[in-house]
């Protein structure tokens, strides 16, 4: 039984450690700013600037758009390993002139996860432009003596569709440079994204956004979606820091939506994802 634990925790810490250093964050573990929605994964998320269920969790701006009351489900497994799986849940209601959205995702296993939760808000001001903002709480828990660390981050977000197929996006998550409730912590992340997208022939979407968190080189990112017959969807993308292309498929059948995703990290591997949406 002893022998076990031990080796539990040896695969513990070499999981800790592996994960934070390929994804640039060593010694201090933070939670990470993870992105629901595999439409957006195919592109990238190359998706500042896009209206979608699933701008609860990159632009709540996008809200104001959601006409319609929907609800999702996303699941992606990080470079084919179990313990590295996301599973996550995002619903939105309108209100009339925006919309109230919500969000929940749980990343990890039992010895070590992060969990978020946020609450959101989207409003459109009129056709051409639309604000939201989010209050998320975070947690990350690790075994053993070391426990759970949390904070409460605001994250917030514009839209703009200044002329027609057009659509611009800028977004803050951590706008107050929060920090774990651990004083040895350095704050959060502060990232900053700013896209542009633009529609052709009512079948293509491009877009190009630019990510920046604060010490960090930026990550450009470019997606692209064609509509093949308003039921059926081909999608592709790349991201810059470091160089991942990735590819996906999106399904419309009466009011639900499938999507599914690919990604290739140069050296890790590929993450496939999947989510599934319900319009009202």
């Amino acid at each position: 039984m002893k022998r076990k634990r031990f080796f539990s925790k040896i695969f513990l810490w070499i999981s800790v450690f592996f994960l934070f250093l390929t994804s640039g964050y060593i010694a201090k573990a933070q939670p990470l700013n993870y992105l629901l929605g595999a439409r957006f994964d195919a592109m990238s998320n190359a998706s500042v600037m896009i209206p979608d269920l699933w701008s609860v969790s990159h632009n709540q701006a996008g809200l104001g758009w959601v006409n319609t009351p929907s609800v999702g489900f996303h699941f992606e497994n990080k470079f084919a390993v179990p313990e590295y799986s996301l599973s996550g849940i995002g619903a939105s209601i309108p209100t009339g002139h925006g919309s109230v959205g919500a969000m929940l995702y749980y990343f990890g296993y039992s010895q070590y996860h992060d969990v978020r939760v946020g609450l959101a808000y989207g409003h459109a001001f009129s056709e051409h432009f639309a604000a939201g903002i989010q209050l998320n709480y975070i947690g990350t828990y690790i075994a053993d003596e070391y426990g759970t660390f949390s904070s409460v981050v605001a994250e917030g977000g514009i839209m703009a569709i200044p002329v027609k197929n057009l659509y611009l996006g800028a977004h803050i998550f951590n706008i107050t440079a929060s920090r774990m409730n651990d004083p040895e912590r350095e704050p959060l992340p502060v990232i900053f994204r700013l896209g542009i997208g633009y529609e052709f022939w009512d079948q293509l979407f491009v877009s190009v956004e630019t990510e920046k968190e604060v010490n960090k080189s930026a990550v450009i990112r470019t997606g692209a979606e064609f509509n093949v017959n308003k039921t059926f969807f081909l999608r592709a993308g790349y991201s810059s820091n470091p160089g991942k292309p990735s590819f996906g498929l999106g399904f419309l059948f009466y009011h639900f939506r499938a999507d599914i995703a690919v990604t290739l990290h140069p050296t890790l591997g590929f993450t496939p994802y999947f989510s599934l949406q319900y319009s009202f």
